[in-house]
């Protein structure tokens, strides 16, 4: 029994021997073929790439497949590699570097990438994706930006079943493939650290838009950690409106490094912080610092990620989570080469992150 692209390359084939398209004639997109076939467009997609195998169709990027003006066969008729684009909303030595690195690492010999940034900024990152599926990428790596919504374009992406990747950040409801850091495991071993240290009065700080599923995950791992300890969490330790490290920053880093010295004061007995964005460690190591004190020892800093020591030529670091990035990137790629070869079902690979010690926390004595 043949196979779903074996029928709808069986049906194109006959169409374009039998005259219907004539030579040099565009035929229909992949998105009409899978309309017209009733299948998804990685079926429509692999119809056409074996089109291209055979001779009897080329591609021209950004404009469509067209029937080939030369016979079957003809040996300069190759397979094209798989064009991807990627779009991230920035990147830094903290998060972000390492990945793109990884991305270009693995695709090396593959497919080839073109890398697009949203800068956090939803409007943007909606005009991007449709710009890219427009131009004849055959597939996309999102790190998407932060939104209370699902963004139209890419919920139009999954309806049709193009090729998708999302890093780093789950869409709840949202069936797609997704490659991210295990976040509420991470969080959970941060706790337990400062739990073995002796901390057990910690305050968590964390963006004002927590309700994206990167940060839900982490504060669910810090009240497991709690749970399994049957230690009462403080919440009211918990500073919950940080607004100048979101992508498009609410106010000024000063006027957030005042938030959290007002809250260190309205809480004398916190003895650790866990910052839940390295950004907003910085901002924290600050604040203590106006304030006349000293970190670890006056109060110790936890967060995720932190630059390499030796990029900044600086013997001291943060303690922190280390997100696998070199994993995320190498995955994602992988998932999405997968996807061309047919691969169907929905992948949610979760990627486990390294406690790092640095020099922002100590024992409490």
């Amino acid at each position: 029994m043949k196979s779903l692209y074996e029928k709808v390359y069986d049906s194109l084939k006959q169409e374009i021997t039998s005259g219907k398209y004539q030579r040099g004639e565009r035929l229909p997109s992949e998105k009409e073929i899978s309309e017209n076939f009733q299948v998804s467009r990685i079926t429509s997609k692999k119809a056409l790439e074996k089109l291209v195998m055979e001779g009897y169709v080329y591609r021209q990027r950004g404009k469509g497949t067209f029937v080939s003006n030369n016979r079957p066969g003809n040996s300069y008729i190759q397979r094209q590699k798989p064009l991807i684009g990627l779009i991230i909303t920035a990147f830094n030595d903290s998060f972000g570097s390492g990945l793109i690195n990884s991305l270009e690492k693995e695709s090396d010999g593959n497919c080839f990438i073109i890398l697009k940034r949203s800068l956090g900024d939803p409007e943007k990152e909606e005009k991007l994706v449709k710009e890219l599926v427009e131009y004849g990428v055959d597939g996309l790596i999102v790190y998407p930006a932060h939104s209370e919504h699902y963004s139209s374009e890419i919920l139009k992406l999954v309806i049709n079943k193009f090729p998708l990747i999302l890093i780093d950040r789950v869409f709840k409801g949202l069936g797609t493939t997704s490659v991210a850091t295990d976040n509420q495991e991470a969080a959970q071993n941060g706790v337990n650290y400062l739990f073995n240290i002796g901390h057990e009065r910690i305050g968590v700080l964390m963006p004002i838009n927590y309700e994206m599923t990167t940060i839900e995950e982490r504060l669910s791992g810090i009240v497991r950690a709690y749970a399994e300890k049957q230690i009462r969490v403080e919440k009211e330790l918990w500073c919950y409106n940080i607004k100048s490290t979101l992508p498009i920053p609410l106010c000024s880093k000063q006027e957030d490094i005042d938030v959290i010295k007002e809250h260190i004061k309205a809480n004398p007995k916190m003895t650790a912080i866990f910052a839940l964005e390295y950004n907003i460690a910085i901002l924290a190591k600050k604040a203590v610092e106006q304030m006349g004190m000293r970190v670890p020892n006056d109060i110790s800093i936890l967060c995720f990620d932190s630059p390499c020591q030796c990029q900044h030529h600086s013997e001291w670091s943060f303690t922190h989570l280390k997100q696998n990035e070199e994993e995320l990137g190498k995955k994602a790629v992988h998932r999405l080469l997968s996807m061309f070869e047919g691969e169907i079902t929905i992948k949610k690979d979760r990627i486990s992150a390294t406690l790092k010690i640095g020099n922002s926390t100590k024992p409490l004595v």
